[in-house]
């Protein structure tokens, strides 16, 4: 095959992907097919033609296979009650979940819960996130604590946690959510587990939640693709994920706030953002209370208030940018992901290392490459960029993983990101 050729199926592969996302946490009705095809920026007919070749299923049949399966785990994992087993796994209402599980599994839902069994505590729904091994947890924890925003996440006790606000259909649910790596649960083929524990608040929107973990913890990385691309250079430390990010407009805006500064000084930078922008937030862990500040919340603020957080001018311009960028629909991944990067650049104060890292973190673009980044540069001796962009070639299309080992041979406290 053509070098070509493999990257057509490459961006088949990633659209095919991003549409099957869309579908798994998003109600097919809410716009159907042609909404996400109009997001992922391609034809409806182009959209449908490219996923029943990936997965061999119209995109209709696949959403209601995800919802039955996310239906079935929640019976199972849960001890919710089946109305929000219904609402929680996008079928909208209970006769029409029990209707498609007599169709698909000749029985009723209830059913399957006699002599389960839920891990489950006053407040939270647990549930399993299932992942490829090996999986480097340690070091995407470190990578995330460096990196928290105090008040809305925190990393400890081997434990991720943070604050999520989510808005649907024009309601508001606020809550939180725990994430650490089930040593004790079976799993199935070899799979590494991930426990999340997500409050009952959260509920309605558990499968965007659910999506938007995956992202974060780069659950469906193949670490067996990405070795055979990066050679040698993974054997220190095997299973290395991209850390995604659970909200691409907060990872944005901590990216923008973070040029040209070092890790630490860009997270004091965004803790006054949230402390003074954020909303309060009711969780059980008394270092998380805010909620980060949303676009138009951002929009809203004068300079000056911006100015007495640190925020110099011309920050404010490209926050402000990254604001109304957000509100269009700009940070949602689409097909045309260069195209993407190049709408980014011309954002203002945004040039080629935060589109690339904005790329590689919230925009799941695994070949993003931010050739200019400070550690990458010395990781790389220090070469002229060219001739950086021409040894990463070798590493397509993993080169946001390679950045990863390349960021993580350097030391993260020297980084500046």
């Amino acid at each position: 095959m053509s070098e070509g050729s493999r990257r057509g199926a490459f961006d088949e592969e990633r659209l095919a992907g991003l549409a099957a996302r869309a579908l798994r946490c998003e109600e097919l009705e809410a716009g159907g097919i042609e909404k996400i095809a109009a997001t992922l920026g391609v034809s409806d007919r182009h959209l449908r033609r490219v996923f029943v070749s990936r997965y061999g299923v119209s995109p209709v049949r696949y959403a209601q296979t995800c919802r039955l399966l996310f239906a079935r785990r929640l019976i199972l994992e849960t001890r919710l009650p089946c109305t929000q087993v219904a609402m929680a796994s996008g079928f909208g209402s209970v006769r029409r979940m029990n209707a498609l599980f007599r169709q698909r599994y000749r029985c009723n839902p209830m059913e399957l819960r006699r002599g389960a069994t839920a891990d489950q505590t006053a407040g939270s729904v647990a549930l399993r996130l299932f992942c490829r091994p090996p999986y480097a947890w340690r070091e995407l924890l470190d990578f995330l604590a460096l990196r928290a925003v105090e008040g809305v996440e925190e990393v400890r006790d081997a434990t991720y946690r943070r604050v999520v606000a989510l808005e649907s259909k024009g309601d508001f649910y606020r809550g939180w959510i725990t994430v650490s790596r089930d040593e004790g649960s079976p799993a199935f083929g070899g799979s590494v587990v991930l426990k999340a524990e997500v409050s009952l608040s959260l509920v309605p929107v558990l499968g965007r939640v659910v999506s938007r973990l995956k992202r974060l913890f780069d659950t469906d990385s193949r670490p067996e693709d990405v070795e055979k691309a990066l050679g040698n250079m993974t054997e220190a430390r095997p299973g290395l994920r991209v850390p995604g990010c659970f909200d691409a407009f907060e990872m944005s805006v901590r990216a923008v706030l973070g040029q040209q500064i070092t890790v630490k000084a860009a997270r004091t930078l965004t803790t006054r953002l949230v402390e003074t922008l954020g909303e309060r937030a009711e969780t059980p862990f008394p270092t998380l209370y805010r909620t980060f500040p949303t676009p138009q919340k951002l929009l809203e603020t004068d300079g000056d208030t911006l100015g007495r957080m640190g925020v110099v001018r011309s920050r404010q311009r490209a926050l402000r940018a990254l604001a109304d960028f957000a509100l269009s629909g700009g940070l949602e991944p689409r097909a045309d992901i260069e195209g993407q990067i190049r709408d980014l650049r011309k954002l203002s104060g945004v040039g080629e290392w935060t589109a690339q890292y904005v790329a590689m973190r919230a925009l799941d673009w695994p070949d993003a490459f931010p050739h200019t980044d400070y550690a990458v540069k010395t990781a790389m001796g220090n070469m002229p960029p060219g001739d950086i962009l021409k040894t990463a070639e070798r590493w397509r299309p993993w080169r946001a993983y390679a950045t990863m080992y390349l960021w993580l041979g350097h030391g993260e406290k020297d980084m500046r990101r």
